[in-house]
């Protein structure tokens, strides 16, 4: 456990050094990269446990993770010996030429945590420099499997930006402004809210398999950057039937909600479900850019051998440093998952989610499951109202705790604090919140 920190601001927010930052990465960025303004963002200098501090020596508390990927927290002491070391010895090998062994490790400890500890066999992996580097590998996968070109997905999806996990994210907004180079090969379904989806969603499902273009379905267990939509008990276990029948294969994205950010190590095993493959990434290695596809052994060895020349590599693939945190993040995960008390935490986080929806107007679904949670912000006549997710997210920063909005209108408030947060932190952290949220804010 980390010492609980309480975040402090020492200069107004963001501070000078950050807004001199600001006005140098304009000049310097593609500016569709980062968003910048009089009043967002903070620059990070160093980070902590739970805790950030900005380059005007201002804390913060995160409730955010980073994006999800510091599920131990910010500079474990077992991820800088690891790196220490690492970096001492090796920082650089030719992943798919003359490879390490922590490579070899890797792919081991992939495999059993993944499809031995489900009991189907081997796993067999692609490692890769992110998680839509991994998406595009499961594509690969399936389209060097089934010979079948066409994928199922989901609206409000995300499964990444680059232009083969574009053509399967159900985003429009991501989407459109590239729509004429992507092709045209995935049937987006609605995700469903209630059981009661159910009847349409097989039977739409059923409709599209059974013209057998479609070589896989790929979907979020838990919609992630869609608004942290959690589906209704069934629905994994539903896409797994069709599948089967069809003899399609079914992709699970946990790259956003797995090793254990749910309660359990991935999202699926709430239902017992298991996928063909599996792409993770984000808290696989705590720090470091590192994906991996994961699939069933019979299913990547329908990849041909290497005959010199692999079909799907990258430069860094593989990489000794990626290789060596993400084997120390993962032993760490599973020696330490159930001290950390993630279901107690859990408990707290849907209590404090649900405190926030009955003492203030507009804040609808309280939701969560393990330490991954979200509401929603809406105007008085029931809309979604991003503007105040906007505005609460800087009134938030200014008083010291990192928030994310997420969801397609943008008024989602989302919270993935680092698995190691105290409870003492939590409740800090939603004291800031409920300040900040109020019915002026409408």
């Amino acid at each position: 456990m980390v010492s609980s920190i309480k975040a402090s601001i020492k200069t107004s927010i963001p501070g000078p050094r950050s807004l001199a930052l600001a006005e140098r990465l304009r000049r310097v960025e593609c500016r569709n990269t980062t968003f910048l303004s009089p009043e967002f963002p903070i620059f990070w200098e160093r980070a902590h446990g739970s805790n950030v501090w900005d380059v005007d020596g201002n804390c913060f508390l995160d409730f955010t993770s980073g994006f999800g990927v510091a599920a131990l927290g910010y500079t474990p002491e077992f991820t800088i010996e690891a790196l220490r070391d690492q970096a001492s010895i090796l920082s650089h090998a030719m992943g798919d030429v003359h490879p390490t062994e922590l490579k070899v490790r890797l792919c081991e400890k992939l495999s059993e945590l993944t499809f031995e500890s489900w009991g189907v066999g081997g796993g067999k992996t692609i490692l890769s420099n992110s998680g839509a580097e991994a998406i595009e590998a499961a594509l690969k996968t399936v389209w060097m499997t089934t010979g079948k070109t066409r994928i199922l997905s989901f609206k409000n999806s995300y499964h990444g930006l680059t232009c083969g996990a574009l053509n399967v994210t159900g985003r429009n907004e991501f989407r459109s402004p590239f729509q004429s180079a992507l092709t045209d090969i995935t049937v987006f379904l609605p995700f469903p809210k209630t059981t009661k989806d159910f009847i349409f969603l097989e039977r739409k499902i059923r409709i599209h398999l059974a013209a057998g273009r479609i070589g896989a379905i790929i979907v979020e267990p838990i919609l992630g950057r869609g608004g942290e939509r959690i589906p209704p008990d069934g629905f994994l276990k539903l896409l797994r039937r069709c599948c089967d029948e069809f003899g399609v294969l079914l992709i699970f994205d946990e790259i956003y909600v797995g090793w254990y950010r749910t309660g359990k190590r991935f999202a699926c095993d709430h239902e017992g479900v298991v996928p063909d493959l599996i792409c993770l990434g984000k808290a696989m290695t705590g720090l470091f850019p590192m994906g991996a596809c994961v699939g069933k052994a019979e299913v990547m060895d329908r990849w041909p051998k290497s005959k010199g020349e692999a079909l799907h590599t990258s430069t860094f693939l593989g990489n000794p440093l990626g290789c060596r945190l993400a084997l120390a993040q993962l032993e760490e995960l599973e020696r330490t998952h159930q001290s950390l008390q993630i279901d107690r935490k859990s408990e707290i986080l849907q209590q404090e989610l649900e405190k926030l929806a009955l003492s203030q107007s507009g804040v609808h679904d309280p939701r969560s499951r393990g330490l991954l949670g979200a509401i929603d912000l809406v105007d008085p006549q029931g809309q979604p109202d991003g503007a105040w997710a906007a505005r609460v997210m800087v009134k938030a920063l200014r008083a010291g705790l990192i928030l994310l909005a997420s969801g397609v209108e943008g008024n989602v408030l989302s919270f993935t604090p680092p698995l190691v947060i105290e409870e003492s932190e939590l409740k800090r952290g939603f004291e800031i919140l409920n300040s900040v949220i109020t019915k002026t804010d409408f």
